[in-house]
């Protein structure tokens, strides 16, 4: 009868793998404290949740996910927001003010809207849906008019509950990780509101026309939604 030998494989330990990194003088990035940036709206009136976690959608301008952070500067608090079409995962505009008015939230809608019909892709009233968590920026009255007006569906998603907008909180994560806690796209400390818009600048074009995600099959946001929009219209063959 032959003895089975079991083999045990040797795994590098923590702390060995520290000293190698040290070695190469190389540091892990690491996701920081959560600071809580959404407040609900005192009359607690709000649209209803349209997506119910489904973070995917058939074509661009379909589905778009908005959310905002902040940035700690010398100067004060920096707040951020964003506007993600679903498809592609593609950032389609921001925003960088220094308080949290509705503006914030507002501009980087127009911002987007805009950008949209630049690049002969209008949004088409009633068919986008715009998801955002219950803070009082995205509940409030100029801001769900100007949707209303813009032909957009709001959808809202429960309070103190993440998960209703989980695919924004992923990116916020990966936009305070990959710009905002190293000096990749600006170099530290920030100052001022400009040296995180000029970080930010940097890092949205990275992300969106560098970064290789594979939720995309590694490709670019860019490069997933032109696919899409070469599918709809194939160039003429030659007879």
């Amino acid at each position: 009868m032959t003895a089975l030998v079991r083999r045990s494989i040797p795994t590098a330990s923590p702390g060995s793998v520290d000293r190698a990194m040290r070695a190469l003088d190389l540091q892990g990035v690491r996701r920081g404290k959560a600071v809580r940036t959404t407040v609900p709206g005192k009359d607690g009136r709000r649209a209803g949740d349209l997506l119910n976690r489904d973070f995917t959608a058939p074509a661009p301008n379909r589905t778009w996910v908005m959310d905002f952070t902040y940035v700690r500067t010398w100067q004060g608090f920096v707040y951020v927001a964003f506007v993600l079409d679903v498809f592609a995962h593609k950032i389609v505009a921001w925003n960088a003010t220094t308080t949290k008015a509705v503006e914030l939230v507002d501009v980087p809608v127009r911002i987007a809207l805009w950008q949209r019909d630049r690049d002969g892709h209008p949004v088409v009233p009633g068919e986008l849906i715009g998801h955002a968590d219950a803070g009082s920026q995205y509940t409030s009255i100029a801001f769900t008019d100007h949707l209303a007006a813009e032909g957009i569906r709001p959808s809202i998603g429960t309070v103190a509950d993440a998960y209703d907008n989980t695919l924004m909180e992923c990116v916020i994560g990966l936009y305070k990780t990959e710009c905002i806690r190293t000096t990749v796209f600006g170099d530290g400390p920030y100052k001022n509101i400009a040296d995180v818009e000029y970080a930010t600048a940097g890092w949205v074009d990275w992300y969106n026309d560098r970064r290789l995600h594979s939720t995309l099959g590694h490709l670019t946001p860019v490069e997933y939604e032109t696919a899409h929009y070469a599918a709809l219209n194939p160039e003429p063959q030659p007879v």
